[in-house]
């Protein structure tokens, strides 16, 4: 196979990336932990649609501009800190009582359609996710690699992403992580909240360079 090396370098990149700490599996922890793992795995369909759309303007072309354009990479970057620092401000401001006791031991979940678009806009509105992609699709994949191909790899990462991120789902939510994360519910959720604004404000002060 003539791209098997390229592909090969792609998949362990973007594996090395999907691993690292970031937005997505901040987003995938606290939704696994606070929720279960149904939620876990629909947040991650979310982070993969995320995915498909990046691989998506990478291959026609948007990507690029995006990144020369200091209007709409700004534009990404403040939607994307404004939508972290607000689910991490929901956390922080959640109170402790016995109704979010009895929610966590019902395992309770949000609404399968509210996973989806958390993961999808976590994902989609990180602009350093937009220039992950415009430097693999222009410094890693060459320029002679065939369209199909390069749509074959954009198919493996957005497969390789739900993949991923609902491994980790299932295994946070194992009955006793769960049981463990009960304990501290409240604790965690500041936590988690603390975190997501943090990476908000990363997010925020990031640059297209």
């Amino acid at each position: 196979m003539p791209y098997l090396a390229e592909f090969l370098t792609i998949a362990i990149i973007h594996l090395l990336v999907m691993m690292s700490p970031g937005p997505d599996l901040a987003m995938i922890i606290r939704n696994s932990l606070m929720y279960s793992k149904k939620t876990g795995i629909y947040s991650s369909i979310g982070l993969a649609i995320g995915i498909l759309l990046h691989v998506s303007y990478s291959l026609i072309g948007i990507g690029f501009i995006i990144s020369k354009s200091i209007v709409l990479f700004s534009l990404i970057k403040i939607l994307g800190a404004t939508y972290l620092i607000y689910i991490g401000y929901k956390s922080l401001k959640n109170k402790p009582n016995k109704a979010k006791s009895e929610e966590l031991k019902q395992n309770l979940n949000i609404k399968r359609g509210e996973a989806i678009k958390m993961g999808f806009l976590t994902n989609a509105l990180n602009p350093k996710v937009t220039l992950f992609f415009l430097s693999l699709f222009t410094q890693v994949i060459s320029i002679e690699t065939p369209l199909f191909v390069q749509v074959l790899y954009g198919i493996e990462m957005t497969f390789m992403t739900f993949i991923w991120f609902s491994f980790v789902a299932t295994i946070l939510s194992h009955k006793t992580i769960k049981a463990k994360f009960s304990l501290f519910h409240n604790y965690f959720e500041k936590v988690f909240g603390i975190i997501l604004i943090l990476l908000g404000i990363k997010v925020a002060i990031s640059s297209s360079k």
